[in-house]
C-alpha cells in the first residue's frame, strides 16, 4: 500500500496538472512566471563556462552569448515581437539606448534587437541572482545602487568612460523601475546625463504595453504581440549638463506618442486593453 501511494500521488497531480492549465489562469500565470525565472537559470548555468572559455572573464562580447541563448524563449510563451525602425540602430560607435520598463519580460526583446558591444546597466539587486546574476557580470552589465543617489552618479561617470574608451553602448530603463499603469514614468536623469557626458546620441526604443495578455495584478500571463518601435537618434553633441531637463522632457514626450501609439494598434488586433 505505501509504494503504491507515490504512484497514486504522481497519477493526481499528472491529472490534476493540465486540468489546472485548462482551467485556471491564475495557475497558468504562475507556472509560466515560475517556469520562465527557471529557464532562465538554467541557460545562465550552460552559458557561464561558454562565457569564461570563450572571453576568460567580465566583458561585454559575452552578450552575443547571451542574445543567441534568450532569442528563443518568447516562442515557449506563445509571443511575437515585431520589430519597426531597425535602420535607426544602424549607427557607428557608443551611443545610449533608451527603453520603457514594464516587466522581466522586457529581456526578450531587449535581445531580439541588441546591438553588438551593447551592455545595460541594472539594479546591483540582481548581482546576485543567482546563476543569472553571475551570467550578467560576465556580460560586463553596469550594476548600479538606486538608493545612493552619489553612487549612481560616479558609475555613471565611469560607464561613459567607458562608453568611449572601449566603443560600448548602454541600454538604460530611464523609468528606474518596472511600470504597468499603461503609461511611461517620469524619467530619471541618469541616462541622459550619461549621453551628453560622453557626447554620444541616444536611441529610444518603445515596447508596446503588455496589458493585452500579461496582467500581473489580475494574474494574467496568455500569448501574444510585443510591438518593438525603434525611434530615431537624438544627437548630443554640443550639449551640456544645462540641456539634460530638456533632452529628458524631449525624450519622454517622443516616447509617450509611439508608445500610445503602438499599444493601441495591439489592442485593436489582440483583445481589448484592460486597465
Amino acid at each position: 500500500h505505501t509504494k503504491s501511494t507515490p504512484q497514486f500521488l504522481l497519477t493526481i497531480c499528472l491529472f490534476k496538472f493540465p486540468l489546472l492549465m485548462w482551467t485556471s489562469s491564475t495557475f497558468v500565470f504562475y507556472f509560466k512566471k515560475f517556469f520562465y525565472v527557471a529557464w532562465m537559470m538554467f541557460l545562465a548555468i550552460v552559458g557561464i563556462p561558454i562565457c569564461l572559455l570563450k572571453s576568460g572573464g567580465r566583458d561585454v562580447e559575452n552578450m552575443r552569448i547571451i542574445r543567441s541563448m534568450v532569442r528563443h524563449v518568447k516562442y515557449l510563451f506563445g509571443l511575437r515581437i515585431e520589430v519597426r525602425g531597425w535602420e535607426h540602430l544602424q549607427t557607428e560607435g557608443p551611443y545610449v539606448i533608451i527603453s520603457n520598463h514594464q516587466s522581466s519580460l522586457d529581456v526578450l526583446g531587449m535581445m531580439e534587437i541588441l546591438p553588438d558591444r551593447c551592455t545595460t546597466i541594472a539594479k546591483k539587486e540582481l548581482v546576485y541572482a543567482g546563476t543569472v546574476g553571475l551570467i550578467c557580470w560576465l556580460a560586463g552589465i553596469v550594476f548600479i545602487n538606486r538608493k545612493k543617489t552619489n553612487d549612481a552618479k560616479s558609475v555613471m561617470a565611469d560607464a561613459a568612460k567607458t562608453m568611449l574608451d572601449e566603443q560600448v553602448r548602454l541600454w538604460v530603463f530611464p523609468e528606474g523601475t518596472r511600470n504597468q499603469n499603461g503609461d511611461l514614468l517620469p524619467f530619471k536623469k541618469g541616462a541622459f546625463h550619461l549621453a551628453v557626458q560622453a557626447q554620444v546620441p541616444i536611441i529610444p526604443v518603445v515596447f508596446s504595453s503588455y496589458n493585452s495578455f500579461y496582467l500581473r495584478k489580475e494574474k494574467q500571463f496568455n500569448s501574444g504581440v510585443i510591438r518593438l518601435r525603434i525611434l530615431p537618434k537624438i544627437e548630443t553633441k554640443g550639449l551640456t549638463s544645462d540641456d539634460v531637463s530638456c533632452l529628458s522632457d524631449q525624450s519622454h514626450s517622443l516616447m509617450r506618442t509611439a508608445f500610445l501609439e503602438i499599444s493601441d494598434s495591439v489592442a485593436k488586433s489582440n483583445g481589448p486593453l484592460k486597465h
